[in-house]
């Protein structure tokens, strides 16, 4: 956890930074919002920024978005001025934090920004299998890649593997490739001189640069143009970059730990994906299994989750009844431990009762009682793709799925007379509209569950606001990707 506070270094302060680093953050400081902005294009980065309500938030967080910059900003001041907090919140910033410090306070903003534990939560032989290589491979500079279905935990692992390694008291800087549009991924990877292009308004270090000494990760490298994907191998083999705009090559001392959710092989021989890059980057592969392939994690995590969450919405922590218990191992979860969490986390909200229950747990694919008619048919929709994508790549799983959404579809049986009569582009984009709502806005969760490329959804939506449909905004995960 990386704090950059943005103040003078004295009195309120200064025990706000010390709280920091007794919290474990890694504490460093400018004076003036410029400086700020000046370190955070350079090498120092930071996961949390902390600005005193006096200076110039507004112009520090449209700089930050202006240059793609991603990092949480939260302003500070005398607790008893609530004006200057009020506009603190209004110019951008997430939080304000009161002065003199509250420990507790500190502490549960890093915990925030951190925002989720990267524990991995296991005792399913399938997996404590992969966590043995993990800790065979970690402690060499060989690369890594990591693969598995969507929802499978591999960023986790990937930073499972960079604490595990010598490297791990050096940054670990991470990249999500399908996140970024390709006119702007070149840059963010090597970075940039002043002038390079439009709106390269300073010198900016890029992610390579950043990692310098320790590890860089980069997140479903498979979405990654081809033509960036040779310039990305030359900065593997040679272990030295080009700044756009830059006259002279930069050397740089990383570990590549890459993930995808996609057959890399079926990738190469359809032309998407580099062999010679990929053979680079496979030199140790950690495939990850999907969570109906630890089945003994199922029931481990879900009380997991249920704590975080309980804990997460100052609830008290319920536990789950056997019937819960069953409709969640029976459970096909083709959104493996994401798809978990986010059932558990509606579980928690939703449970009235002193137990979690069936009525609690709303599992994708099924239809809840109280799905309106216009929301049926989309949801028998979903079902309906879930269990063809099923039965397309998982066999064993496919017939379990079909079951469940025989079951589920039953009652909606007359709800989906609607869809006759509709185009198939219609049908296409309340589909895309309805899963976009269902994981709030997030567009890389809903690629994952419609089974399309981040980037195939990105298209849709454009098209659908062009057409004046009203498209739900970015998620926060998004958000702080973009």
């Amino acid at each position: 956890m990386r704090l950059l506070i943005v103040a003078k270094l004295e009195g309120h302060i200064s025990e706000a930074a010390q709280l920091a680093m007794q919290r474990g953050a890694k504490v460093s400081q400018t004076d003036t919002v410029d400086q700020a902005l000046a370190a955070l294009r350079g090498k120092q980065s930071a996961d949390l920024v902390m600005v005193d309500v006096g200076l110039e938030i507004a112009r520090l967080i449209k700089s930050l978005e202006q240059e793609r910059i991603s990092t949480t900003v939260v302003a500070c001041g005398v607790g008893t001025d609530a004006q200057a907090a009020v506009k603190a919140i209004q110019s951008g910033a997430k939080e304000y934090v009161p002065l003199p410090p509250n420990a507790d306070l500190i502490a549960a903003i890093l915990e925030a920004v951190v925002a989720e534990s990267h524990e991995i939560v296991t005792r399913d032989p399938s997996m404590a299998a992969v966590l043995k290589l993990a800790d065979q491979v970690s402690p060499s500079d060989a690369s890594v890649l990591i693969t598995g279905e969507s929802g499978t935990g591999k960023e986790l692992m990937a930073r499972y593997v960079h604490r595990k390694s010598k490297r791990k008291d050096k940054p670990f800087v991470s990249l999500n490739c399908a996140a970024i549009p390709d006119n702007l991924l070149e840059s963010e990877l090597f970075g940039h001189e002043k002038g390079a292009f439009t709106g390269a308004v300073a010198r900016r270090i890029g992610k390579f640069e950043e990692a310098d000494g320790g590890t860089l990760f980069l997140d479903e490298i498979s979405e990654m143009d081809l033509r960036l994907q040779a310039k990305l191998l030359r900065a593997i083999q040679e272990r030295e970059i080009d700044r756009l705009g830059g006259n002279k090559p930069i050397s740089v001392d990383i570990r590549i730990v890459a993930t995808s959710n996609r057959d890399m092989e079926q990738q190469i021989n359809e032309g998407t994906f580099r062999e010679d890059l990929y053979f680079r980057l496979n030199v140790m592969n950690l495939q990850l299994p999907s969570l109906r392939e630890r089945p003994e994690d199922i029931l481990l995590l879900a009380n997991h989750f249920i704590g975080k969450y309980s804990e997460a919405n100052g609830m008290p922590r319920k536990s789950l009844n056997e019937a819960g218990k069953a409709q969640l191992q029976g459970h096909h979860w083709r959104g493996n431990v994401r798809e978990l969490e986010n059932t558990m986390h509606r579980a928690v909200l939703l449970a009235t009762g002193d137990e979690i229950g069936p009525e609690a747990i709303m599992l994708s694919g099924s239809i809840t009682p109280q799905a309106t008619e216009t929301t049926a048919p989309v949801a028998h929709a979903v079902a309906s793709v879930t269990t063809k994508e099923a039965q397309q790549t998982e066999p064993a799983a496919a017939a379990s799925s079909a079951s469940e959404t025989s079951e589920a579809s039953e009652p909606a049986a007359s709800g989906a007379a609607p869809l006759v009569g509709r185009t198939v582009a219609e049908v296409e984009r309340d589909l895309i509209l309805e899963t976009l709502n269902h994981t709030l806005g997030n567009r890389t969760h809903a690629a994952n569950i419609l089974g399309i490329s981040i980037r195939t959804l990105r298209n849709k939506l454009k098209q659908y606001a062009d057409d004046g449909a009203a498209v739900p905004a970015p998620g926060d995960a998004d958000t702080a990707m973009s």
